[in-house]
């Protein structure tokens, strides 16, 4: 193979504003001004993003999104082996976060050259800086599956999670993702919906999930959402006493859950075994 670093070929991941185009690093201004080819998740906002900062982007501009990314990527390794400088752009924040880039990223890498970053803002550590909740140790999740069942699903596999957790949330899918939440990880457990981070309309709601997805049900969040909720404390939790263990079970089957998977729930809760909880679900009064 010959010695790719010869070539000048290189990836760029730049990361751009959440919303706020002061939060633009120079840096950012200079790759985009310099770059032989840029990858933009949306080749409009990204016109946009350069007429507010005042640059021109003399080089290449292609399309890059979710749905052609797989497409696209090698035909961005073959200009990379003639020698040009790849910038990746997305809407906001740091490309191959829940973004377009990692299959790039991953091609580039295979292929030999180097890849790099002019590091920006990111939603992620953002909201966790904002949301009030424990910050030395987090779990980022990206966005819960799009179906009831599935993200039900992956919620119970999370619900012992002990580090915090962020989340990525479409707004038409907040509601459904907080009752569920809810259901799952207890109505009681600390959270923060983060939207529109740096924008004019910037809104963090601090509360618990109960509340959070009640007042969503009643006033439905816009825009971008990320939402960042609190793991559950270190060892399991004094287990409450027969008759509150049947209550959980019970108001997790009202939630939608079956009753298998309730007990499951409520046992992964408490530190308990399924059978003990099954047990006493259907222990004869």
């Amino acid at each position: 193979m010959s010695d790719t670093r010869e070539t000048g070929g290189r990836v760029v991941l730049a990361g751009a504003p959440l919303g706020n185009t002061g939060d633009a690093s120079a840096r950012l201004r200079e790759v985009l001004a310099s770059a032989d080819v840029v990858a933009a998740e949306d080749t409009r906002r990204l016109s946009r993003l350069a007429k507010d900062l005042g640059v021109t982007v003399s080089g290449r501009v292609v399309s890059y999104f979710e749905g052609n990314d797989e497409r696209r990527t090698p035909e961005l390794v073959e200009a990379l082996r003639a020698g040009s400088v790849v910038v990746v752009v997305t809407d906001g924040g740091m490309p191959s976060v829940s973004d377009p880039g990692y299959r790039l990223v991953r091609a580039a890498l295979d292929a030999g050259f180097p890849v790099t970053s002019a590091p920006g803002p990111s939603a992620v550590t953002t909201a966790l800086a904002l949301s009030g909740l424990p910050s030395d140790r987090f779990v980022f999740e990206g966005f819960l599956p799009r179906t009831g069942s599935n993200r039900r699903s992956r919620l119970r596999e999370l619900a012992a999670e002990q580090r915090t957790l962020v989340f990525f949330e479409a707004p038409h899918r907040i509601t459904g993702a907080l009752e569920d939440l809810a259901s799952i990880f207890g109505a009681d457990r600390p959270a923060a919906l983060c939207r529109e981070l740096t924008k004019t309309y910037e809104e963090i709601r601090r509360d618990t999930l109960g509340a959070l997805a009640a007042g969503a049900a009643e006033d439905p969040p816009r825009g971008e959402i990320t939402l960042v909720v609190a793991g559950v404390p270190a060892g399991p939790p004094t287990p409450p006493d027969d008759g509150e263990l049947r209550a959980a079970v019970a108001e997790r089957e009202a939630a939608g859950q079956t009753r298998r998977d309730a007990i499951q729930t409520v046992a992964d809760a408490y530190g308990l075994r399924k059978r003990e909880v099954y047990a006493l679900v259907h222990e004869k009064p």
